[in-house]
């Protein structure tokens, strides 16, 4: 029998309200909001070409996971895993070099604004969106991803996702043990439970945006944690510790008035998009900045150069010197 419109309007208004909490779980497995939205995507339509076989035997939403979570499976068969600069190799020593060409070929990990997922994720599991963690998954095989993802950021039982992917419960378990084990080791420090935001994250953030914005080298001195790392992809180079941060941006120029930097949020963190202003008058959108804040201080900068990644979150890719900030045009937040 044909589909009708009613059925189509029912489909829509049943499962339309996972559709956000549907692209967080993707953007877990594959570290790619670009590639989260396609999966969401051909999600929905495999539901809907299967929906009038749908008896309710599971939940709507546990239904719609396991399209979603088998979907991601077979996207992910032979590709490679997404990294930031600091899963590839050590840190430059180097500061005050000019950077090499940005690599291109490489799929870097991509940061998720919370816009774009609901809310009550962001509030409730923002420990399993953080960028540290959703990296760190990458290095996890598929199935081991997908194993730790549903057990101990969905809740799911040991049996439905037996059930999902065509194994035994004694498989799963011991699929999950191998995969906290790999996470210990790569990020040992990393969890899927963090604090709620607190005035004092949002204090860190209003308090660094003014050190760059003033060209404050002592402001931004006291806030950077000793071990505090900076990340730029798509360039490979990166930096740890305190000195060579303020050296690499001592070496760029830094000056008071060059920069314009806007709040936003992403991966459950706080961040901000930068604009660097030119001789014509210009702000020019420069990166998007994720802050990994701890103990009212930056432990790690993470400056995603990608002006797709600015209109992602909403702003503008250039804007002039003498107008005030705008509000954001899409998907990003300004508190």
């Amino acid at each position: 029998m044909a589909a009708t419109t009613t059925d189509r309007d029912e489909f829509v208004r049943l499962t339309d309200p996972y559709r956000r909490e549907l692209l967080a779980h993707c953007y877990r497995m594959l570290g790619s909001v670009d590639e989260a939205e396609d999966l969401v995507q051909e999600t929905y339509l495999r539901a809907w070409k299967s929906y009038d076989g749908y008896e309710g035997r599971a939940s709507l939403r546990t239904w719609l996971h396991r399209i979603a979570t088998n979907t991601c499976l077979t996207a992910l068969e032979g590709r490679e895993r997404r990294p930031l600069p600091s899963g590839l190799g050590a840190p430059s020593q180097a500061p005050e070099e000019a950077l090499r060409a940005p690599v291109t070929d490489v799929p870097w990990l991509q940061p998720l604004p919370d816009s774009l997922v609901d809310p009550a994720i962001v509030v409730t599991a923002r420990g399993s969106l953080r960028l540290a963690l959703v990296a760190a998954l990458q290095h996890l095989p598929a199935r081991q991803r997908a194993v730790l993802i549903l057990r101990d950021v969905m809740a799911w039982r040991s049996p439905e996702v037996a059930a999902l992917l065509g194994t035994s419960n004694a498989a799963v378990k011991s699929t999950l043990q191998r995969a906290r084990a790999r996470l210990d080791e790569i990020a040992p420090d990393e969890d899927l439970v963090v604090e709620p935001e607190s005035a004092a994250d949002r204090d860190v953030l209003d308090r660094y945006m003014a050190a760059f914005e003033h060209a404050d080298m002592d402001a931004l001195l006291d806030l950077l944690q000793d071990g505090v790392e900076l990340e730029m992809p798509p360039h490979l180079e990166w930096f740890r510790g305190k000195k060579d941060v303020l050296q690499f941006l001592r070496s760029r120029g830094h000056e008071e008035g060059r920069y314009r930097m806007l709040p936003t949020r992403a991966n459950g963190q706080p961040a901000l998009v930068m604009y660097v202003s030119g001789a014509d008058g210009v702000l020019r959108a420069h990166s998007v900045q994720v802050l990994t804040v701890e103990d009212c201080t930056v432990a790690r900068i993470t400056a995603f150069i990608d002006l797709d990644q600015v209109v992602r979150f909403g702003f503008p890719r250039a804007m002039s010197c003498s107008v005030s900030a705008p509000e954001p045009t899409g998907h990003g937040e300004l508190r």
